[in-house]
């Protein structure tokens, strides 16, 4: 028995230790107890560097330290850390990991985003909080890696959300199909859209599974006999009224929804927990989703945002945002383009109507 206790504290330990990187205050003191520092935070996170690339890199690492240093020492309603990003700088951040320019491509076709119908438009209550993570439609955090694919994870977020609402089975879906062969206007890893992502598997008669199609984080050839195999259906999708987060609320009391951000500056690079009020623009630049919403004991409203930088990354993989706020597109331009698949039925492909295992996802 006492062993067993020991092998559950060694498990505990090693859980904590893979989920935070801390420092002291003493660490920055001197060039080699930074240098101590950052070899830790290198083989805490696995991060190779050639001798060159690691001088380079450390003055980087060094100015994001004290940027986080100082950050937390103010009086903010979120925290940063130092996560695996902690040696890029913020343009390097932003042309990887919020390179996707959902702005750009919205702009490349060649009109503006009408709103057409909004099925949520006479909801007269919503709850007062609502976690889809709860109800069991939510897939676990996953990482796009260096590819600018967020836009196939937004997606398929909301595609496992409204599947599991219909047929009560959480199946974890294929965003790399979406890259491979979703490629008429949509570009892989060089961005898209999530609505024509929408429009893709509607047309396609559905995605396939993810275990059936795993991700690469790259670019590859359309796989037929696998794009052939659809696990998932959905009958179509809508886009929520532009700037109006009363309408966002309305849809995401209901379903799990796919959003877009500006999600470049330091803060959201850095962020670890809390509810982001963070400065930032309406350069939408990254796939996101909004998996539900509530309200901290000290009254501030929030959206939960599923993130697919993988589960070291805020909380758990997830950031808690602002909601409410003075401007119409919301914080970080998060009520411009929303969307969300639609399934009026529960029934799925013959060959795919069993869900897949949780432990499999």
């Amino acid at each position: 028995m006492k062993k067993f206790f020991l092998v559950i504290l060694s498990l505990v330990l090693i859980i904590s230790i893979v989920e935070s990187f801390d420092f002291h205050e003493k660490e920055l003191e001197t060039e080699e107890s930074f240098w101590g520092m950052y070899e830790r935070w290198r083989s805490h996170h696995t991060v190779s560097r050639s001798i060159d690339e690691k001088h380079r890199r450390f003055n980087v690492f060094k100015a994001n330290v004290h940027y986080v240093h100082s950050f937390n020492k103010k009086d903010k309603p979120y925290k940063l850390k130092l996560n695996k990003f902690a040696d890029m700088t913020s343009h390097e951040f932003r042309s990887v990991y919020a390179g996707s320019r959902l702005k750009h491509h919205r702009m490349l076709q060649g009109s503006l985003r009408g709103n057409g119908t909004f099925m949520y438009e006479n909801v007269q209550s919503v709850p007062p909080s609502v976690d889809w993570r709860k109800k069991g439609a939510v897939t676990p955090v996953k990482d796009q890696g260096q590819c600018g694919s967020c836009w196939a994870f937004s997606t398929v977020v909301a595609v496992e959300g409204i599947n599991q609402i219909k047929t009560n089975n959480l199946v974890s879906l294929s965003e790399q199909e979406l890259i491979d062969c979703d490629n008429d206007q949509n570009q892989g890893c060089n961005g898209g859209l999530m609505d024509l992502a929408f429009d893709f598997i509607k047309k396609k008669g559905g995605i396939t599974e993810e275990k059936s199609y795993p991700y690469k984080a790259e670019d590859g050839k359309c796989d037929v006999n696998k794009e052939n195999s659809p696990a998932v259906t959905i009958d179509g999708h809508e886009n929520v009224p532009v700037n109006d987060e009363d309408a966002l609320l309305k849809a995401a009391a209901n379903q799990p929804l796919s959003v877009a951000i500006d999600a470049g500056g330091s803060d959201f690079q850095f962020y670890s927990e809390g509810v982001f009020t963070g400065d930032c623009g309406t350069e939408l630049d990254h796939g996101v989703a909004i998996v539900g919403y509530g309200t901290t004991l000290d009254g501030t409203k929030y959206w939960t945002v599923k993130n697919s930088w993988g589960g070291e990354w805020g909380e758990q993989g997830y950031i808690r945002m602002q909601r409410g706020v003075e401007a119409k597109e919301g914080l970080c331009g998060i009520a411009m383009e929303a969307s969300y698949p639609i399934k009026n039925s529960s029934n799925n492909p013959k060959s795919h109507v069993k869900s897949t295992p949780k432990d499999e996802l």
